[in-house]
């Protein structure tokens, strides 16, 4: 699916730096910026580069000025840049005549004093080395001029004060050292290279200032280079961590970078939301080392979280050709397995992993049952049973942050002081948002999920399955009568809080009824659907909080205490339409309502993360896109339903 952004939206600043690209390498590596070529955020970057996949990420190039010379001496610009002060220099916007993304991959294209001129980013496989390709495709020769600007820090950091770069010229760009890491930039053909290096101070990024956050950057420039545009040859960028091989190739580059997406088709699937999330899943797909496969959470600063990886895999890895991955996935969370417990998520700078979640372990089981179902390889399970009837051993017995099952009725506890274990995680400093200490009913609905499922497969391997028959048996006795909130018409979000049963009308209850053995059922089920359609479904996901609720926040703006604030209090989420769907097909059997919940999503798909699905919106109109631009349990779980209507 191609989509096109034409010169309205290009040439509006504010419309263009609303819109972001997104390009990656399988690394966790990417290069990010906007339609408008301003870099509005401290993560966007032309190369940034994982240093352990698919962790440790540094934005190494920033960006890159672009002027166009023409043989007198006339300079017009390319790119834009914006400065502490909102000065906009320069604003090659203002020539942009349309933006097209094919899968993911974008293409520029600028009209200025009678010459057509195009540009097309991609990143290589596999390694650490972004490409860019600049066409003359109409008009008289003229010299492009590019003026690299280099950052050498933490993607989470900004740069500040000069010093601490060395650089090493050669004939076709350089080689710059800083911050303990080496990249190349080099420019082909026949390149004129300029060594003076500078620096350009009090670079903005706006959306850090929307978010309260340190917002000005300072970046270093080696200097300049001039290479002909002359409509005979394509001018080619290479940045990268290693220097390209004599022998690479421009055309074969681009075309193993389309290869890729074309990879990803599927000639069983005709709806264009399923063709284009098929292209956007393959971005989250990721090393771990060079045995391991892990699942990316979200771009731009996410690294690969437990729970986020068994909710995406069954849409991202689980159809022919991709199998062999979700494979080697499951068995690297399943080597992580301390107490019980997958991780919950891998720190960025490579520490050990945090098992810090109460329900990430449990959503392995559906992950490993989707599997079954999509591969049939049985053996996969029966070798694995072991460590999973270890699992369970471990949460009956009791295992961190007080997760463990309650004898006295079957159900699954948990909750710590200071800690979020649950998806709605969100904490600033001590104080966690949303603690849902207790016994939530999702993680109750997984519980007994991963109860009768290992019995399933225990009774197929021939092993014992009683107890687990058991234990499921009294699990689902409890949770019909601890749950069902009479008065509301719906389930309680947690029992056994410390503050008793909460009634607060949430999303997490359709889990409980889209699972693969559904915990509420019947009239009940019905009522709960009934419920959530009426208060907290919107055109993008589900809210988190009924807006009847006085704690109800329908904004997500300010700094990281007043966002946290938000984020499971109202905002809408779009990987909540997956169990939501599942549970209004289970009762209601309407494909076509399928279809008309997932038509907003084509539109998204040219707003915010070009060609993907943010991680949140806004739960009132305009239902504006915020947090990651491009989030895998989103896209993976609207993909399970698209590609369902094909």
């Amino acid at each position: 699916m191609a989509l096109h952004l034409d010169s309205q939206i290009c040439r509006n600043v504010e419309a263009a730096m609303g819109r972001e690209w997104l390009v990656t390498n399988g690394l966790g590596g990417y290069a990010s910026g906007t339609v408008a070529g301003v870099n509005t955020r401290r993560y966007h970057g032309l190369l940034v580069a994982s240093l352990r996949p698919p962790v440790q990420r540094m934005v190494l190039l920033a960006a890159l000025e672009e002027w166009l010379i023409t043989s007198n001496g006339e300079r017009q610009p390319l790119s834009a840049q914006e400065y502490w002060d909102g000065t906009v220099y320069p604003d090659g916007f203002r020539f942009l005549e349309g933006v097209d993304v094919d899968g993911m991959l974008p293409t520029f294209r600028w009209a200025v004093d009678g010459r057509i001129i195009e540009k097309r980013i991609w990143m290589e496989h596999g390694v650490s080395r972004t490409v860019l390709s600049y066409r003359l495709v109409a008009g008289p020769p003229l010299l492009l001029q590019l003026r690299p600007l280099f950052a050498h820090r933490d993607y989470h950091e900004q740069r500040h004060g000069q010093g601490g770069f060395d650089i090493a010229e050669g004939s076709d760009g350089w080689i710059v050292d800083a911050a303990g890491v080496r990249s190349y930039f080099d420019v082909r053909p026949s390149a004129v290279v300029r060594s003076r290096p500078d620096w350009y101070w009090r670079v903005l990024h706006r959306a850090e200032r929307h978010r309260g956050l340190d917002d000005e950057e300072d970046l270093f420039t080696p200097g300049t280079i001039d290479v002909a545009l002359d409509g005979q040859h394509d001018v080619i960028v290479l940045a990268g961590t290693d220097p390209a091989p004599q022998a690479w190739d421009v055309a074969a580059s681009w075309q193993a970078a389309r290869q890729r997406q074309d990879a990803q088709a599927d000639p069983s699937t005709e709806h264009p939301l399923a063709a284009q999330l098929l292209v956007a899943g393959e971005q989250f797909r990721v090393a771990r080392t060079t045995q391991q496969r892990t699942v990316i959470a979200g771009y731009h600063w996410f690294a690969d979280w437990g729970r986020d990886t068994m909710i995406s895999l069954p849409a991202l890895a689980m159809r022919p050709g991709s199998l062999w991955e979700a494979r080697a996935v499951l068995d690297t969370y399943i080597s992580y397995l301390d107490h019980g417990l997958i991780p919950n998520r891998f720190p960025d700078d490579g520490e050990q992993p945090e098992y810090n979640t109460i329900d990430a372990t449990l959503w392995l089981f559906q992950a490993l049952a989707a599997y079954l179902r999509a591969s049939g390889d049985w053996r996969f399970i029966a070798d694995r049973l072991e460590a999973l009837e270890g699992i369970i051993d471990w949460h009956v017995g009791g295992t961190r942050h007080n997760i463990g099952m309650d004898h006295r009725d079957g159900l699954l506890a948990g909750g710590e002081e200071g800690y979020a274990l649950t998806w709605m995680d969100a904490r600033v400093g001590d104080w966690v948002v949303t603690p849902r200490r207790g016994k939530p009913i999702e993680i109750n609905a997984l519980w007994y999920n991963a109860l009768r499922l290992t019995g399933d497969w225990c009774e197929r391997a021939m092993r014992p399955a009683g107890r687990y028959r058991q234990m499921a048996a009294q699990a689902h006795e409890a949770a019909q009568a601890r749950f069902w909130y009479g008065d509301g018409g719906y389930c309680y979000d947690v029992v056994d809080s410390a503050d008793g049963d909460d009634p607060s009308l949430r999303p997490n209850q359709v889990i409980a009824l889209a699972l693969v053995y559904p915990l509420i059922e019947g009239d009940h089920a019905r009522s709960v659907l009934d419920r959530v359609t009426s208060k907290l479904l919107t055109p993008y996901g589900l809210r988190t909080l009924s807006p009847d609720d006085p704690r109800y926040q329908p904004s997500y703006r300010g700094d990281q205490r007043a966002r946290d604030a938000a984020y499971h209090m109202g905002m809408a989420w779009p990987w909540l339409m997956g169990p939501y769907l599942d549970a209004h097909r289970r009762i209601h059997g309407d494909p076509e309502a399928v279809r008309g919940v997932l038509e907003p999503f084509l539109a998204h798909l040219q707003d915010a993360g070009l060609g993907t699905i943010s991680e949140i919106f806004e739960p009132e109109p305009p239902y504006r896109p915020v947090g990651c631009i491009s989030q895998a349990w989103s896209v993976a779980e609207i993909l399970r339903h698209a590609r369902a209507l094909s």
